[in-house]
């Protein structure tokens, strides 16, 4: 699997991206980190709607992926992640989106999907987060106690594991997360927990 993680949006290596998922390649948008308690379902609509769209400027096939369609289901997700080439995870709440993919079983599909060459795993923010060891690094700048979802009511610590450290997005950058993260990056060092940041527009690029 490859990864294209960026502090905000499609960040500043898309000629990498095109690199990877040629003109004509099929992505889905998973925008679930945007389902907190509270949130305006139109604002969220016109978020993936405005993504999506920037996506498909590249020549992809675009399409919404919900995953709350796949909860307790997740064969069917299986099934649907491997007709396609990657997946674009959006901004929002780290906390509700790993709630998300517990539920729907994509954790663990994510584990499959690492074998795979041909996948690229591309998101910013909280789809950026969510791959790391644990979602501890970003408590305060995301609820951990805003629960959306029926049958889950207890906050999901672990993230993804692909990351043995703590990635901070957003940092030093005209966002309004910023400042909050800079409280994050002083409580990593006080902790002596390991830690990356990205600044908006940076990208970090793996490919394995």
């Amino acid at each position: 699997m490859r990864l294209y993680l960026s502090s905000s949006g499609l960040g500043d290596q898309v000629e990498q991206l095109r690199r990877w998922l040629k003109s004509g390649s099929r992505i889905a948008h998973i925008n679930n980190a945007r389902d907190w308690v509270g949130a305006d379902p139109n604002i969220r609509a016109n978020y993936q709607a405005s993504e999506m769209e920037e996506l498909r400027t590249l020549g992809y096939q675009v399409e919404s992926l919900d995953l709350k369609d796949y909860f307790n289901q997740t064969e069917a997700l299986r099934q649907k992640l491997a007709e396609l080439d990657g997946v674009w995870v959006s901004g929002g709440n780290t906390f509700v989106l790993r709630q998300a993919m517990r539920l729907s079983g994509f954790d663990l599909i994510f584990e499959e999907l690492k074998q795979r060459e041909d996948f690229v795993y591309g998101g910013y923010s909280a789809g950026v987060c969510v791959l790391c060891d644990s979602l501890k690094y970003i408590r305060q700048v995301d609820d951990p106690t805003n629960f959306p979802y029926e049958g889950c009511t207890e906050t999901i610590e672990e993230g993804l594991g692909y990351f043995t450290y703590g990635i901070l997005p957003h940092y030093r950058s005209n966002h309004f997360e910023s400042e909050m993260m800079e409280k994050e990056v002083e409580n990593c060092i006080n902790q002596k927990w390991l830690f990356k940041v990205l600044r908006d527009g940076e990208v970090l690029i793996i490919e394995k």
